[in-house]
């Protein structure tokens, strides 16, 4: 009930700001708007993907009603909150089109972005249908990419972020362990590869937290808020793999959104 609530509460608001960015992918500029007071950026984690109560804006971000920043903007009653993050978005997307409603008004910058970036859809599909070893190489692979330049690719970001909301507080949220281990799945991957994929969660989030940290921006751990909920655990809080909903697969519930995502950002923010 309490998640249906906030959702009520927020979605005129998040509907009446959604259309005011291009969806990443349409090759088009975000147009320049009156700077917002809370501004949302970044991937799926950060659109809500996986947590339904999917908004109707006319793309395919998948923007859920029960996404954190909608949660977040409803608790403390934003009087203007721009809601852009956008399903499947890199840092070049959010880069070219989820920047419009930043200002000098802006004093709230929350931001999931790196997975994409990093090869995530690829490694996950390898990881299920690949096996074992062809799942270890694929995590080898991401983290080389990782090293290799998703480091240049926040900067870039996180300075135009800067400069475009200079007085905003910047709260830059990571990403979870994806597995529990020795938990209670009794098919799909093997524990090595889970072992394997959570140390690429680790090697990715050190990355954006180091990246963060040099922008002067907060960095907000969601492990250990995720602890003993992810897949394989007994009350998970991350979908598995789903044919039914694939983009879904490996994505927050409802209740890694509230539980998991938004009080570590009532924590840092």
């Amino acid at each position: 009930m309490r998640h249906t609530r906030t959702a009520a509460c927020s979605a005129a608001l998040v509907l009446a700001t959604a259309c005011l960015v291009a969806a990443p992918g349409t090759g088009q500029a975000a147009p320049r708007t009156a700077p917002v007071g809370y501004v949302a950026l970044g991937d799926s984690y950060s659109a809500g993907l996986g947590a339904g109560d999917y908004l109707p804006t006319g793309t395919n971000c998948k923007r859920s009603g029960r996404a954190y920043p909608v949660l977040w903007a409803s608790a403390h009653k934003m009087a203007a909150f721009a809601f852009a993050a956008c399903n499947h978005a890199r840092t070049s997307d959010v880069l070219s089109g989820q920047l419009g409603t930043l200002g000098a008004g802006t004093r709230l910058v929350t931001l999931t972005v790196g997975g994409m970036d990093a090869g995530f859809g690829v490694v996950m599909t390898t990881c299920a249908l690949g096996g074992t070893s062809r799942c270890l190489s694929a995590v080898a692979a991401a983290r080389a990419t990782v090293d290799r330049s998703l480091g240049d690719s926040l900067d870039r970001l996180y300075s135009a972020i800067r400069d475009r909301a200079p007085g905003a507080r910047v709260v830059v949220l990571g990403y979870p362990h994806l597995y529990h281990l020795r938990g209670a799945c009794e098919v799909g991957l093997q524990d090595t590869a889970r072992a394997a994929l959570n140390e690429g969660v680790d090697h990715l989030d050190a990355l954006i937290a180091r990246r963060a940290a040099a922008h002067g921006f907060a960095f907000a751990d969601v492990r250990g808020a995720f602890a003993g909920h992810e897949i394989c655990s007994a009350a998970p809080w991350l979908h598995s793999v789903d044919v039914l909903a694939p983009t879904e697969s490996y994505h927050p519930t409802a209740p890694g959104q509230s539980l998991g995502y938004l009080p570590v950002l009532d924590r840092v923010s």
